[in-house]
This record gives C-alpha cells, sequence and structure tokens, in this order.
C-alpha cells in the first residue's frame, strides 16, 4: 500500500540574531524549492512538509534543535547551519543518530562527515581563485580582517599560505573582533589598515558586522580601485544590508551571484519573487539552500526512503541543473562540484562577473592538490 503521509524534513536556519540576515535567505532557499517540489506532485505523492525552528543565531541552540528534530519530530534528513561554530554543533548530533545534515554553505574545508553533504563552496572553489585574482589584479600585501569565531581564522589560515606563495607576498596585519563588534571597533582598525597601506582587505567577518566594517572603511575614505576590500562571505545579502553605494567597488568570490543569466537562475528569480515578493535577497547560500532540497527529493524519488543508509547510495553521485550550472555531489568526499566565480558589486546591488569557470571545478576540502596559480582552479574572463 503506498504511503501518502507528508515526508518531514527539519530546517535550522537563524531567521533572528546576528546572522539572520543570510538565515532567513537560506530559508527561503529551502521553502521554494519545496514549493517547487510539492506544485510538481511531491515526492512520490508524499508532500513534503518543512519541520522548522530558529536556533536565534546561538550555536547551542543549534545542536539542542537538531536533537529536537530527531528524537520528538522523527525527521531523518536536516536542512541548516551557516556559520561552521553551528555546522560543528549539530556534527555529533547527526553523527550520534545516524542522521543525514545537508549544509548550504562556504567553509573553511578540512572536514569530512558520512552524516554531512556539503553544498557551499570548499577552499580550492573560492579561496584559490580570489588569492589569484587579487595579487594578480592589486598586489600581494594583505590586511586580515575577521569575526572571532572558527571559520575566519581557518579561511585567514588558507589565504595567507596562498599570498605567502606569491614573491611579493606579505600579511601585514591580522585582527579578529567579536560578532557584537561596534562600528566604532572597525573605526579603529581602520586606522591600523590606514597606517599599514595594504593593496587588498581580506574581510571574514560575518553576520550583521559586515555592514559596519564596510562602512567603516567607506568613512575612512579610501578607494576601492586602490584597496578593495574582498571576501568570501559578503553576498547580495549583506549589501542590501550596508546600502549599494557602501559595497560598490569590493570584490567577492562565489560560485552563485544573482546576475548570472542562465535560464536556470532566471526560472528561479522569478519564482522568488512571485513567493516572496521583493523580501528576498538571492545569494550563494540561498542558492545551494535552493538546489540541495532538490537534490534530496531526487535521491528519494529514487530510493523511496529518507534513511540515510537507503538514501546515500543515490544522492552521492548525482547532479541537478542549479542556478550556477550543473553541480554534483562527490561520493568521495560528500561534497559538491561547483563554478567558481569572481564578482564586483555594483551600484544596482549585485556583482559584476570578472571571471567564471566554464565548468564545474571538483571539491577538494583539504587543499591537497591546489597552490596558487594552480591551472586546475584556473576561471576565465
Amino acid at each position: 500500500m503506498a504511503n501518502n503521509d507528508p515526508l518531514r524534513v527539519g530546517i535550522l536556519f537563524s531567521e533572528t540574531g546576528t546572522t539572520s540576515t543570510i538565515g532567513q535567505s537560506q530559508l527561503q532557499g529551502s521553502l521554494l524549492a519545496i514549493d517547487d517540489i510539492n506544485n510538481a506532485g511531491g515526492v512520490l505523492g508524499r508532500e513534503l512538509v518543512a519541520v522548522r525552528y530558529d536556533p536565534a543565531s546561538n550555536p547551542s541552540e543549534y545542536a539542542r534543535l537538531a536533537e529536537q528534530l530527531i528524537m520528538h519530530d522523527r525527521v531523518n534528513t536536516i536542512f541548516g547551519c551557516y556559520m561552521s561554530s553551528s555546522r560543528k554543533a549539530v556534527l555529533p548530533v547527526v553523527e550520534k543518530w545516524n542522521k543525514l545534515l545537508f549544509y548550504p554553505t562556504l567553509y573553511e574545508g578540512f572536514e569530512f562527515s558520512a552524516n554531512i553533504i556539503y553544498t557551499g563552496a570548499a577552499p580550492n572553489q573560492n579561496s584559490v581563485q580570489l588569492a589569484d585574482f587579487m595579487t594578480s589584479s592589486f598586489g600581494a600585501r594583505v590586511y586580515l580582517i575577521g569575526s572571532d569565531y572558527i571559520y575566519p581564522y581557518e579561511s585567514n589560515r588558507i589565504l595567507r599560505e596562498l599570498v605567502l606563495q606569491h614573491p611579493e607576498g606579505e600579511i601585514l596585519g591580522e585582527r579578529y573582533l567579536p560578532l557584537a563588534a561596534t562600528e566604532h571597533d572597525y573605526q579603529i582598525v581602520m586606522e591600523d589598515v590606514r597606517q599599514k597601506r595594504p593593496d587588498f582587505i581580506f574581510s571574514t567577518v560575518v553576520g550583521d558586522s559586515t555592514a559596519k566594517l564596510y562602512r567603516a572603511y567607506a568613512d575612512a575614505g579610501f578607494d576601492t580601485k586602490e584597496m578593495p576590500i574582498c571576501s568570501l562571505t559578503t553576498s547580495e545579502a549583506e549589501i542590501g544590508q550596508m546600502g549599494f553605494d557602501i559595497a560598490a567597488g569590493h570584490i567577492t568570490s562565489a560560485p552563485y551571484f544573482q546576475s548570472i543569466q542562465s535560464a536556470a537562475n532566471q526560472r528561479c528569480l522569478a519564482h522568488l519573487k512571485r513567493l516572496f515578493g521583493d523580501d528576498c535577497r538571492p545569494n550563494l547560500c540561498w542558492e545551494a539552500s535552493y538546489f540541495q532540497m532538490h537534490m534530496f527529493a531526487n535521491a528519494f524519488r529514487r530510493s523511496g526512503s529518507d534513511t540515510i543508509s537507503e538514501l546515500l547510495p543515490y544522492l552521492l553521485g548525482s547532479e541537478f541543473d542549479a542556478p550556477q550550472g550543473r553541480v554534483r555531489i562527490d561520493p568521495g568526499n560528500h561534497h559538491t562540484w561547483v563554478y567558481p566565480r569572481i564578482g564586483r558589486a555594483n551600484a544596482q546591488g549585485e556583482f559584476t562577473i570578472l571571471r567564471e569557470a566554464k565548468r564545474a571545478v571538483s571539491p577538494d576540502p583539504y587543499l591537497v592538490t591546489h597552490s596558487l596559480g594552480d591551472w586546475t582552479a584556473k576561471i576565465e574572463v
């Protein structure tokens, strides 16, 4: 007898707190995909239903709510997390109960769990390309500014190692500020930047602090043509917070920008607007949240089950025509083949794409083979 009960999935994205701007976009990407799936008849005739909680940007809440989803709500699959600290909090929970977490965020790499599917960029899919572009376009003297948690420390370590491969590479400063830092705190850092005079600033600042950093840069009167901020975490969502004029001229490396002209992206954006109006800023984490839900649904249709042992054989190696291009989950390391791009923020609050990969780049989360200028990581003008 066919099972027509709703298929429930857990969703853990921060709708409040310091990372809520990105968290809300991740939630909307997930809900958009669920709407797609249900409008097409669901999965094997079953409605896909989100069981959703707000961890409020608190890693311990992520862990508690993941346990609640598994033990009380009886879900087998969770879609969630933005900061690495939240992923690290949920990881032991899904491993303990042998459940599956889809993680739609770029991160620092150097991790593998059989219970996680990583759909954001690994360092060889964004850091390598960004370091190559910035050192060749602006120079190799860099100032590192980050939020005070796991990802910025590790991401800065990776960029430092890449920049120092350049014959003129030099790290002129490295500062970490609390997630609750004020704009005045960033103004103090900008005075140090003025003294050190780097070729560019690399930001691993996240959440509400991102706007504070960029505003402090603008208040200092610096010129993006001479010394821009580059980042892996500053997306269209943060630009919406800080103001288009403040962001214009700065650089981001990501697999997805809203300005991609593919048919898949245009369809997705049109559906998004119908569902949420203008209340969304599509960005790299929104897009990964969107396509990973579709990949889960496709694997469920083939397996007939969402238990991890039955689902994974159909999920690993699977492909999907995402807004960024055709992505693939690597069966060896559970990360995703994506399309590295370099974008410059423009006056419309989007990114002008300066370079992009024509083919998906395989994920190498441990940076085994990649170095500055490696031909396998090249992206084109």
